[in-house]
């Protein structure tokens, strides 16, 4: 006999209602570092058409305020408030005016990264603490202060934004990328553990080697792959995938989506890679 159950389940997912209806997305980084579509603007805006109130926080005010404009544009419901997400100063405020704005926070994106060039024998001691503040400690400071906001309600999902960098080496020299991913990855296990009776899950989001502003902003990528020809970096990049192409901000958005939504409610703990295969190496 069919499975009248499964059949069930089925027609509520082909008519189901938007999946984040109801819902309140805190996206640190929600701006984007040039044109185009960064990972953290595509998930605000993915969010918002799946039915999310998004406070879109960047320290570039005028990117998050570009995102904001967006989904309010196509009738979505999002606020900017700019913010470092490094200084817990600023942190607080952003979670306090999520929380007077739309009444709580049920879904952080924390898409906060830089990755200046160099191995250990090139950077300086500056460079490093920036990048570890900026990659690493914003990680930490949204999960400290969100999550009591989450308890109240008994229920949260946390994504967080590492790399594949955070598991191998990608031929590019950035030491200060490769530990501060690979620190993340361990700090959202033990915060899932940590969390997951109280109905807090947390997961992290590993892209490969994705076409972002971010990515085509970063002069030593591009000295790295094509002596500074940016298309020449591209195609190069290309060819390290195995599914020959690099993904882009909505390959991203899109994984975030189902880690926010009640699609991946038994799901905590886990690195989610969107690599096209990057990480299972060369054939």
């Amino acid at each position: 006999m069919p499975d009248a159950t499964k059949d069930e389940q089925m027609r509520k997912v082909d008519d189901r209602m938007p999946r984040l209806e109801g819902r309140t997305a805190l996206v640190m980084g929600a701006g984007s570092s040039g044109p185009g579509w960064g990972n953290g603007k595509a998930t605000a805006v993915l969010f918002a058409r799946e039915g999310a109130a998004v406070l879109c926080a960047d320290i570039k005010e005028d990117a998050a305020r570009e995102t904001a404009e967006l989904i309010r544009g196509e009738g979505g419901t999002a606020e900017y408030i700019h913010a470092n997400a490094a200084k817990e100063e600023d942190v607080v405020r952003v979670v306090e005016s999520a929380v007077s704005t739309f009444g709580g926070i049920d879904i952080l994106d924390n898409n906060v990264g830089i990755a200046p060039g160099g191995g250990v024998t090139e950077l300086d001691v500056e460079t490093w603490d920036l990048a570890h503040d900026v990659n690493l400690k914003s990680c930490f400071l949204g999960m400290k202060h969100v999550i009591p906001v989450m308890l109240q309600k008994g229920a949260g999902t946390i994504i967080n934004i590492s790399s594949v960098a955070s598991i191998r080496y990608t031929g590019v020299n950035y030491a200060t990328y490769y530990s501060t991913k690979a620190a993340m990855n361990h700090l959202s296990r033990t915060v899932a553990a940590e969390f997951a009776s109280r109905g807090i899950r947390v997961n992290t989001i590993l892209p490969g080697l994705m076409k972002t502003p971010m990515v085509e902003n970063m002069a030593h990528l591009a000295e790295a792959y094509g002596d500074g020809d940016i298309e020449e970096m591209w195609r190069r990049r290309d060819e390290q995938v195995p599914m020959g192409f690099m993904g882009d901000a909505w390959d991203v958005a899109r994984a975030a989506l189902f880690l926010a939504s009640d699609e991946s409610r038994y799901i905590t703990g886990i690195e989610l890679l969107v690599d096209g295969g990057v990480a299972l190496g060369s054939p």
